[in-house]
């Protein structure tokens, strides 16, 4: 189905470039935090060190404890209790600078992660501005939305925790594997039996999972679609009665995001237990035979204690591979949506030359002009048009003949496929998008206003207008007395669900928000078509002040709404197929003389 309600199927296979949307990360966000990186890895070691060395002690004050008694029993001197809080103290003094370590790598990290997330948000945003209309007609809001937080979101939480965990970790492993191998190499490699056991695991749950978070995040996207879209359209869901329909599909959506979600997190966490299990197995092992070394004399009783605790120790990080696998790839999908949206094609804003917009004065020429919103369909076919500076030009036709297309190709949203429009003898192509756009003042039929006062959102075209300024085009447009009637006047807070506005009123802003910016060409899509007739005729006079001396393109379907046009281009089919004004069409009784007497027609029955 084309247009924005279409749906994207989800890819459900894995991240297509693991490497390289790491090496994306690293090299776009995290290269410039090289310093703070280096700080993160020399604290998070040390702590880990520190933590590592604790359970040695330990071991050691323990033997002295078993020392001691046995000492006792034999007639000697018995515990030296002096000597077991120097070492427990020495063990304290080791867990606080260790806790002083983890806080700083952790502090470090965390601000390097919100970091990255800030410039990726600021990112995004500008790459959403630079986008052409075309990407947004093939994807929801809630899809592009979803990028922005949710996947921001979990690369950010993801990204803070990961990698302290996979340095801690890494860490962790190598430490106490030498802290064991200084204890006992016999019992040492017995604990090692479940690593090759814990790795295969791991590979093959991940190849299972992968595919699943990635389904995760798209099934998200699309979830969040449906239900911008439903709330969006809320009042026409109700008229239709659409609820049970609505509910249907979001539950599907939703199905759809808990099969995914569920398969993604189950695997995940199947990992911990099955680490747990072998862990279990190794550490029956390791006391069978620590117990069978302490009686021959060759391990003491504090040392067994401290391998138990590192075996303890040992499994735990296996067992954080499987929770780090998981956040690494949940992170790495979210990362790689975040890229292929920062990697869209952008609009091409050529400028051949510096075309000083301000001395143009609107002409406008339409010169074989072709375009079809995909390549192999063609709906504008040859269309030929010579607008004069301040000419009041009216484009009519069916609904499909092709009208906002041509105000679209001229406002530059899309390109044209051949053919050129020129603006006083400039391809539009060869304009800044921006400064082009700045020549045109545009009033679309579906309105839009933003939270803010009302003030702001009249001086968003011109930021730089007084308040005598504002309060001038409000007059001009009709929509003075009613800001007036508002609780604070021109500084009470509105946006587009305002329910104490009406779609007029919220059309006679807009209309004033075009009036402030003054610009050299109006365009003017259906402007009138949420005014009532009284409203309208009150408009209409000061839509003729501002059309004076200015080129103006209207829109309209009301037919009789733009009798007084200088010219009237007829469209059918993507070509205009008659033009000339109100009466010469009329006399000529052909396609304009038809769709004219039709409405009438529609009016009587």
């Amino acid at each position: 189905m084309p247009g924005p309600m279409r749906r994207r199927q989800p890819n459900l296979d894995k991240a297509k470039d693991v490497k390289g949307t790491i090496k994306k990360l690293m090299k776009n966000y995290m290269s410039k935090y090289k310093v703070a990186l280096i700080i993160v890895f020399l604290f998070a070691i040390g702590s880990t060190i520190f933590t590592i060395v604790g359970p040695k002690i330990l071991g050691n004050a323990t033997t002295e404890i078993f020392n001691g008694i046995v000492s006792k029993v034999t007639g000697g001197t018995g515990i030296d209790f002096g000597k077991i809080g120097t070492i427990l103290l020495t063990l304290l003094g080791l867990y606080i600078v260790s806790a002083i370590f983890s806080f700083v790598q952790g502090f470090t990290m965390t601000n390097v992660a919100q970091k990255v997330t800030y410039k990726m948000r600021n990112d995004l945003s500008e790459k959403i501005n630079r986008l052409p209309m075309k990407y947004f007609d093939k994807r929801t809001h809630g899809e592009v939305l979803s990028i922005i937080t949710n996947d921001i979101d979990t690369l950010s939480m993801n990204l803070n925790q990961s990698v302290t965990q996979i340095i801690t970790t890494v860490c962790t492993v190598i430490g106490i594997l030498i802290m064991m191998f200084s204890i006992s190499w016999q019992m040492t490699l017995i604990s090692m039996i479940i690593l090759p056991l814990s790795l295969i695991i791991i590979k093959v749950i991940v190849g299972f999972s992968q595919k699943f978070f990635k389904a995760q995040q798209d099934y998200l996207g699309h979830v969040n679609g449906q239900v911008e879209e439903i709330y969006g359209g809320l009042n026409i869901v109700k008229v239709f009665n659409g609820e049970e329909k609505a509910k249907k599909e979001f539950e599907k959506a939703n199905d759809e995001l808990y099969n995914s979600g569920w398969k993604s997190q189950f695997l995940s966490g199947l990992m911990h237990p099955l680490m747990q299990f072998l862990g279990n197995i190794a550490y029956v092992a390791v006391a069978v035979v620590g117990g069978y070394f302490a009686i021959q004399g060759t391990i003491t009783v504090g040392n067994i204690q401290s391998f138990i605790q590192y075996n303890r120790q040992f499994v735990q990080p296996i067992g954080q591979i499987a929770q780090i696998s998981g956040m690494l790839q949940a992170m790495i999908a979210a990362a790689e949506r975040i890229f292929v949206f920062l990697e869209e094609e952008e609009e091409v804003i050529t400028v051949k030359g510096n075309i000083d917009t301000k001395a143009l004065k609107g002409n406008v020429k339409f010169d074989h002009v072709q375009f079809g919103y995909d390549s192999d369909k063609t709906i504008i076919n040859n269309f030929n048009a010579d607008v004069k500076e301040g000419q009041k030009i009216a484009i009519v036709g069916p609904t499909g003949a092709g009208k906002t297309t041509m105000v679209k190709l001229l406002m530059r949203f899309y390109d044209v496929n051949s053919g050129a429009i020129l603006v006083d003898g400039h391809d539009v192509k060869d304009f800044d998008r921006g400064k082009l756009r700045k020549m045109f003042g545009m009033v679309l039929q579906d309105t839009w206003l933003f939270a803010g006062t009302v003030k702001e959102n009249i001086k968003y075209g011109r930021q730089d207008a007084s308040d005598n300024e504002v309060i001038k085009a409000a007059k001009a447009a009709h929509v003075h007395h009613f800001i007036k009637t508002l609780p604070h006047g021109y500084e009470s807070v509105i946006n587009e669900e305002s329910s104490n506005i009406s779609a007029g009123q919220k059309q006679l802003l807009t209309i004033a928000r075009v009036i402030l910016t003054d610009p050299k060409v109006l365009i003017l899509d259906e402007a009138t078509s949420s005014i009532d007739t009284k409203t309208e005729i009150q408009i209409q006079s000061a839509m003729d002040n501002l059309m004076k001396d200015r080129t103006s393109f209207i829109i309209a379907h009301r037919l009789s709404t733009i009798k007084n046009a200088d010219l009237i281009l007829v469209m059918n089919h993507g070509d205009i197929v008659e033009q000339g004004t109100h009466e010469g069409l009329l006399k000529q009784q052909g396609f304009y003389y038809d769709l004219y007497n039709s409405q009438f027609e529609e009016v009587e029955e």
